[in-house]
């Protein structure tokens, strides 16, 4: 191998093109799709890809167990999103071959073999009007070797939503269930009653199962729900079906409209002082091996070093003022630019704290692609920094409340910072505040997290939001 070859660098511009284009999602659609497909000409084929819109068409599947609402919410999210309603009833009711071998196993009460059921879906959703409009597919699969044997064949949803209620939610609900017979829709008096009095007088009472069907038919979801459920981790919502009709149907909607993506994590997370920013970016930064920035510790570090823009630094830090934005950019632009910030991400936590730095990090060539504001009320604010402390030794904090020195040894050369004084704290708090309302129209999108809770629940908040856009 020839040594003076250098490797690859990859500009730091790239990963935010990317994150901006789609252009990671894209290309795994791409090869996901050749792969499964394995078409004669891949050239072709990808053109073909390319110039329909199949990357972000509806491909949607909705399960639970029976009388849970499945039909109605799917028929809705299909008529809004101009998608196709698949059903094993209409799946059962296609001219073909294969449909009718399949009807002969539901006609004597058999499970459908999982090879025929997943060539049957498979078929369907390879028409013309699914392959291009999209599909929610309903009560399919009831099975984790259904599901997996969809995937295989590329039947591969983006998102799953699981709807669930107890067993006497169930119960009632098949109690007193009506159909409209002109257009299929279900409703009942209790739980969907917006009907008008032309439909009213129409509808009819449904021919359901007996309840012996209905209890093996539950219990027979009871015992796949767990294999089904890890089948589709990444793409599940589970749903309390539980509450009003329109508040389920609202929930799925905008799970839906939320897409998973492969982004470099590009993290902001803003609070007043003393809401955790530091512990949750060291969390965050332990569990996904993004590169943890603490601004003031990176200008800490800069000027310490011989580097001509550390000499510039230096000055105002040892005069307790505060470093020029266009500085502070400087830095920061040269840090985040790095390849392991490029390559694995990062967490950035002590900037910006006023309007005009937070525009320019936006119009930098690394802004965030994802910001959490952690809330939290000044007196918990007050209470936790005001009673923490330094061992000069480590460099550890401890807490005398939440987390105490582990001996007396450390407990007694424990030193608290002039930063951590009462005045202090309230000065700085009294800062936040002042430019926090100024910083809410910058990040819009951002979510915000009661950090009023342990750590750990606020970093399962903070994970539970990180792949969605």
């Amino acid at each position: 191998m020839d040594e003076t070859v250098k490797p690859l660098r990859i500009p730091p511009k790239m990963s935010v093109y990317a994150d901006k284009h789609g252009i990671f999602h894209l290309v795994q659609s791409m090869v996901s799709s050749l792969v499964i497909d394995r078409p004669d000409d891949p050239i072709s084929y990808l053109i073909g890809f390319l110039q329909r819109s199949s990357v972000d068409i509806p491909r949607i599947v909705l399960l639970g167990p029976p009388a849970v609402g499945k039909h109605t919410v799917a028929k809705k999210l299909s008529t809004e999103l101009g998608a196709v309603h698949v059903t094993m009833q209409s799946l059962l009711q296609d001219q073909s071959e294969l449909a009718e071998q399949t009807h002969q196993y539901t006609l004597t009460q058999q499970e459908i073999p999982a090879e025929m059921l997943v060539q049957m879906v498979k078929q369907r959703l390879n028409k013309v009007d699914c392959f291009n409009g999209g599909w929610v597919l309903e009560g399919i699969p009831k099975t984790r070797l259904q599901a997996l044997s969809l995937q295989e064949v590329g039947v591969i949803p983006e998102h799953v939503v699981m709807l669930n209620a107890s067993d006497d939610v169930l119960r009632e609900r098949r109690k007193g269930k009506l159909v409209d017979p002109l257009t299929g829709d279900v409703y009942h008096q209790t739980f969907i009653w917006k009907v008008d009095d032309d439909v009213a007088q129409r509808l009819e009472k449904q021919q359901d199962r007996s309840e012996k069907q209905h209890q093996a038919e539950l219990q027979h979801f009871r015992c796949e729900v767990t294999g089904l459920m890890t089948a589709y981790q990444h793409v599940l919502k589970i749903l309390n079906s539980d509450q009003p009709y329109d508040d389920v149907y609202q929930e799925a909607m905008a799970f839906i409209h939320t897409h998973r993506r492969s982004r470099t994590p590009r993290i902001l997370l803003l609070g007043p002082p003393g809401s955790g920013k530091s512990h949750q970016a060291k969390l965050l930064s332990q569990k996904y091996k993004l590169v943890d920035i603490c601004c003031g510790q990176l200008l800490r570090s800069i000027a310490a070093d011989d580097s001509s823009l550390g000499e510039k630094i230096q000055p105002y830090l040892g005069n307790g003022q505060p470093v020029p934005n266009t500085l502070v950019l400087q830095v920061l632009e040269h840090r985040l630019s790095r390849v392991d910030c490029s390559c694995r991400g990062w967490v950035l936590h002590g900037f910006p704290r006023d309007l005009e730095q937070a525009r320019m990090l936006q119009e930098s060539q690394q802004p965030p692609n994802r910001v959490f504001i952690l809330e939290l009320t000044d007196e918990v604010c007050l209470e936790r920094l005001s009673q923490r402390a330094t061992d000069p030794v480590s460099g550890e904090r401890f807490h005398t409340v939440t987390r105490p020195a582990p001996s007396a040894e450390v407990q007694g050369r424990l030193k608290t910072r002039p930063e951590d004084s009462v005045q202090s704290v309230a000065h700085a708090l009294n800062q936040y505040r002042t430019h926090n309302d100024d910083l809410q129209p910058v990040y819009p999108d951002g979510h915000h997290i009661d950090a009023d809770q342990d750590p750990q629940s606020v970093f399962e908040a903070l994970e539970s939001r990180l792949n969605t856009l």
